[in-house]
């Protein structure tokens, strides 16, 4: 494996770099609002809350764009993107990132509602509505963990 790293043109090196990058930053903004929320849920701290929201705001969201951008582009020149290729790490990446799109939005969603409500002081502590967002976010943090070994083994 290490003789074909050795061998990758470099027009593939900034397809791989942005990839790379917003999968790092999709990946940490999601770990910062999993462990903000679970403390929250915790201690029922309302800053807590907005932390973990916001996180997934501005840095979920444009993590998984770059992510999923670089994803497409990288497979696109490295002849990866046509039907008749089915590898299974390329499956389970793209699989999660699909699923965990939807996941995204709907703990978007659930989290705007709460904090919206603690905005308004109809709650100072972490709602129901916050900790299913909670759990929609750690299960999307658990699905790229997973998706990460599959990019790095490349099982077969």
């Amino acid at each position: 494996m290490n003789l074909l790293a050795l061998t990758r043109p470099d027009a593939w090196n900034l397809p791989l770099f942005v990839h790379i990058l917003g999968a790092m930053v999709l990946v940490g903004a999601l770990t910062l609002s999993a462990v903000a929320l679970i403390a929250a849920w915790r201690s029922g701290s309302a800053p807590l809350t907005k932390l973990g929201f916001m996180s997934l705001f501005y840095g979920a969201i444009p993590g998984y764009v770059l992510m999923r951008g670089g994803a497409q582009w990288i497979a696109h020149k490295e002849g990866l993107d046509n039907d008749n290729v089915d590898l299974s790490w390329i499956n389970i990446g793209f699989s999660v990132s699909d699923l965990g799109f939807v996941l995204l939005v709907v703990a978007l969603v659930i989290g705007g509602i709460a904090v919206r409500r603690i905005n308004r002081g109809q709650g100072g502590k972490p709602s129901v509505s916050a900790r299913i967002a909670t759990g929609l976010v750690s299960i999307f943090l658990i699905a790229c963990l997973v998706a990460v070994w599959a990019m790095t083994t490349k099982p077969v």
